[in-house]
């Protein structure tokens, strides 16, 4: 390369096929130039995992739920090798052991489901199950622990403030008063436990079913033959509360002998407890299937009818079963009035039950916008359309 074409260049460019220039040396005597040290890049620190306040509370409901199990279960188990713990001479219970250590032996599976349904609530393997078999035992547990945990504690005011009897006088005791103790505050949490886990389980696996308010529910979710059904469901919970109510109001009307010697406090309490849950089925399953109450959050008639019918249906269920049981017999039985109403209010609740669920499948098969304002208005357009499509074939 020539001076001139070197001069031409631009200042700092050197041709590419030239040699790169070598590093200037330092002079001699010199010190070499320091090397400024080379910082590694500070690691980034970790995230702080969040907290998850709904996990904790789940695991705390998960808890509270298996340990108040165990009194119950140890009880149980405990009169089913032999023990009469609890059990008072003359007890009903001491007349067919037979029978009695069945009954038990039923009932310790029954509150060992408790322990499976608290685990399934709170694992992930529990969101993988079908739906019909959590609903099924979380509607038969609802029922089941409802009335006891909303009667139990008015009972205890009751004899709190009016120092009422819990059995009549002269009678041989069933069990003895603290076992009702245990058992009952066992229960009591058993229900509010089981009932917060399922809550926020069905929020987060089913509550887009239950988006919005009744009156934007769209009518193909109720057709004509689900909302006959609703109706007659309706029909039958009102008719198994009329007895219920006669009996609270202190009516002797179809009851047993040894039922109206054995009337107290506590029974006329849980006889208005029947009516109560009675009135929650008919105004939740009507405010569905009719569409009262448009205004009201779908949520609020489905939790109605869910409990209602719980307890109507559950609770018919295990009278109407026990009052075939050789002890019933021994003790009275039933009459004709209590059979017929233990098993309308049975059915009563069953159907409910099968209403509610092809209520929801018909809410699934909608999709997650049925009943919001998006299906609404999708529901009108489609309306709207064929009104117009009729017009047009009027005027052609």
């Amino acid at each position: 390369m020539t001076d001139t074409t070197r001069a031409s260049l631009p200042r700092g460019h050197r041709p590419a096929s030239g040699p790169a220039p070598a590093p200037a040396s330092p002079a001699p005597g010199s010190s070499p130039a320091p090397v400024p040290p080379v910082r590694a890049a500070a690691p980034a620190p970790a995230r702080a995992c969040a907290p998850d306040p709904a996990g904790r509370l789940r695991a705390v409901l998960r808890a509270a739920a298996v340990v108040s199990c165990v009194p119950y279960i140890a009880l149980k188990a405990a009169w089913i090798g032999g023990s009469r713990v609890g059990i008072p001479d003359g007890s009903v219970l001491l007349d067919h052991p037979g029978v009695t250590a069945a009954a038990n032996t039923v009932t310790v599976l029954m509150d060992a489901a408790v322990v499976v349904l608290a685990l399934l609530l709170t694992q992930g393997w529990g969101r993988r199950i079908p739906a019909w078999l959590l609903v099924l035992p979380m509607w038969v547990a609802t029922g089941l622990l409802t009335p006891i945990v909303t009667g139990f504690p008015l009972q205890v005011l009751v004899k709190a403030f009016t120092d009422a009897p819990s059995t009549p006088a002269g009678s041989e005791p069933f069990l003895d008063a603290w076992v009702f103790g245990v058992v009952y505050t066992g229960f009591i949490v058993q229900g509010l436990a089981l009932g917060a886990l399922f809550a926020l389980y069905a929020r987060d696996r089913w509550g887009h079913l239950w988006r919005g308010t009744v009156g934007r529910l769209p009518r193909s979710a109720f057709g004509p033959g689900l909302r006959t059904a609703g109706v007659a469901a309706s029909v039958l919970a009102a008719l198994a509360a009329v007895p219920h109510a006669m009996w609270a109001a202190g009516s002797t009307t179809g009851l047993s002998g040894s039922r109206i010697v054995g009337r107290t406090a506590d029974f006329r309490l849980l006889e208005g407890t029947y009516v109560l849950f009675a009135a929650m089925t008919v105004a939740g399953v009507l405010a569905l299937a009719l569409r009262r109450g448009r205004r009201l959050a779908t949520r609020t008639p489905l939790a109605l009818a869910w409990v209602g019918s719980g307890a109507l249906g559950c609770w018919g269920g295990w009278l109407l079963v026990a009052s075939a049981m050789p002890a019933a017999e021994g003790a009275g039985g039933a009459t004709a009035a209590m059979t017929l109403t233990y098993a309308v209010q049975m059915i009563a609740g069953l159907l409910v039950l099968a209403v509610g669920a092809r209520y929801l499948w018909r809410r699934g098969q909608d999709g997650p916008s049925g009943g919001t304002e998006a299906g609404s208005v999708r529901e009108e357009s489609r309306a709207d359309g064929r009104a117009r499509g009729r017009i047009r074939g009027r005027a052609a």
